[in-house]
């Protein structure tokens, strides 16, 4: 038996996987979001470890014999936030996540520092990594930059309050911007143009390599061994092996808080220009490609509260009765930025066409094709970055809805298979690189690709209609950008 423990923006979430891979038992708690001010994004490390407490002390409760039987635990986690430590291993603040837009000035400052910093990392300077995070406190809050003694990020916060140990996988510290991504290990010039050390940042391990093993009193709490923790991944690196994306021309579309095109490869292929992630990915000697969306599912949950809907399903359903494309309205789904391909933490979300007729079920549809055409053009960025797709599965807790999917395979002009437990990917994928960190057995036949639930087919209507729309949707943008800018 296996366990394995994602933590989400929006909430922790545990599986317990059988010998066979079975899905046994699984959790969910949410964590808040702080918003101290616009475009900030924070969350008490010690409210993911409460969280983590209570969803994996629920499974324990449900068996008979509480955990006995489990042999190894997997992390996966939100990637990039800045959890800062003291010498005590305290969080010093609140940890400054992904979706936190504040250190664009920041960005800039690392690429003059450190000139190589695109060829080392793959990627381009983005306000959500961590490097530049570190930065923006050594300039606003020096008191804490001082007796910052450590930074990890947010699944290895739970590591340490597991094992008591400091470690990170690859994959996650691909997102931090102080990795060498093709050498698969830290770089120096990076961490000291951020004013730190090896020393602030933990040992790099693989996906499936132990990492610690699990404090005794926790073992007792929840009734098993004292097993090991593996390295673990980077949220959407898990949500891939969970879904059985890990060879070339493998991809998966993750419809979470954030929005992922991930595309799995056997080598390092970074293009920056396009704002495309070069990462190594959580299975040694293989790496991926990526094209994230900072808003995604999240869209759906902002408009449904913003209309007065009951809630996500109701307004789904109430979309899909009414049926009707509305050409002329459009959606910038950017609520906190946008990541590929514009790398714009100032761009937010926009309506544009409203008109007498618009009613909340226009306003639903328009939020989820707007989602729909920021995947199109992140599809474009990935494929202009040589990457090769064959087949595409969904998950996330966005990947329920059989309408959207209809909407984006039409905007994508390519099938989507949408998988069973696509909705707990990355906690399946970190209990699956639990197991092959025990058992060494060849990854291939660990993750599978998961039965399939159904198939969102390309709407020939519309996706005639949704080529039309497209150009407009990517120039009401170009339009808007320098009005983003302005403060």
């Amino acid at each position: 038996m296996f366990l394995g423990i994602d933590l989400g923006t929006s909430a922790v979430k545990a599986v317990l996987v059988g010998e066979a891979g079975e899905l046994l038992g699984q959790e969910s708690g949410e964590v808040p979001v702080l918003r101290p001010r616009p475009g900030w994004s924070e969350q008490d490390p010690e409210q993911w470890w409460l969280a983590a407490q209570r969803v994996v002390g629920r499974l324990a409760n449900d068996r008979p014999g509480g955990l006995a039987g489990l042999r190894s635990i997997g992390l996966s986690g939100q990637m990039h936030g800045a959890t800062i430590l003291d010498e005590r291993d305290r969080p010093i603040r609140p940890a400054i996540l992904w979706n936190d837009g504040r250190s664009a000035v920041e960005c800039r400052e690392i690429e003059e520092r450190v000139p190589s910093a695109r060829s080392i990392t793959g990627n381009l300077a983005m306000p959500g990594f961590t490097a530049p995070k570190l930065l923006w406190l050594r300039q606003h809050e020096p008191e804490h930059f001082a007796v910052t003694r450590r930074v990890l990020l947010p699944k290895d916060y739970l590591r340490l309050c597991l094992t008591g140990e400091f470690a990170t996988d690859v994959s996650d510290a691909s997102g931090t911007y102080w990795l060498d991504v093709g050498a698969r290990q830290w770089s120096d010039s990076l961490l000291s143009a951020c004013g730190l050390s090896r020393n602030a940042v933990p040992p790099l391990f693989e996906g499936l390599e132990p990492t610690g093993q699990l404090e005794p009193a926790l073992a007792k709490a929840w009734g098993c061994d004292r097993v090991p923790v593996v390295g673990g991944a980077g949220d959407q690196a898990a949500g891939a092996v969970g879904a059985g994306v890990i060879a070339p021309g493998q991809a998966s579309l993750s419809l979470g808080t954030s929005g992922v095109y991930f595309v799995a490869g056997n080598s390092f292929q970074p293009n920056p220009d396009r704002a495309v992630h070069a990462f190594c990915h959580c299975l040694p000697g293989r790496w991926h490609q990526m094209s994230v969306l900072l808003s995604a599912a999240s869209c759906l949950s902002w408009v449904t509260r913003a209309t007065g809907a009951a809630g996500e399903e109701e307004l789904l359903q109430e979309i899909e009765r009414a049926d009707c494309p509305n050409g002329e309205l459009l959606f910038l789904p950017y609520l906190s930025g946008e990541r590929t391909p514009h790398n714009d933490p100032s761009a937010r979300g926009v309506f544009f066409g409203i008109d007498h007729d618009v009613d909340r079920a226009a306003l639903g549809r328009a939020v989820l094709e707007g989602v729909a055409f920021a995947f199109a053009d992140a599809q474009d960025a990935l494929i202009d970055a040589g990457a090769a797709i064959d087949s595409v599965s969904v998950i996330g807790g966005g990947a329920r809805s059989a309408y959207w999917g209809r909407i984006l395979a039409s905007a994508l002009g390519r099938r989507l298979v949408y998988r069973a437990s696509g909705e707990v990917g990355p906690a399946l994928g970190a209990a699956r690189l639990a197991r092959l960190g025990v058992t060494g057995e060849d990854p291939a036949d660990v993750c599978e690709e998961p039965p399939v639930q159904f198939v969102a087919e390309v709407d020939p209507a519309l996706a005639d209609g949704y080529r039309a729309q497209l150009p407009r949707f990517r120039r009401l943008y170009q339009n808007l950008r320098s009005s983003f800018d302005e403060e």
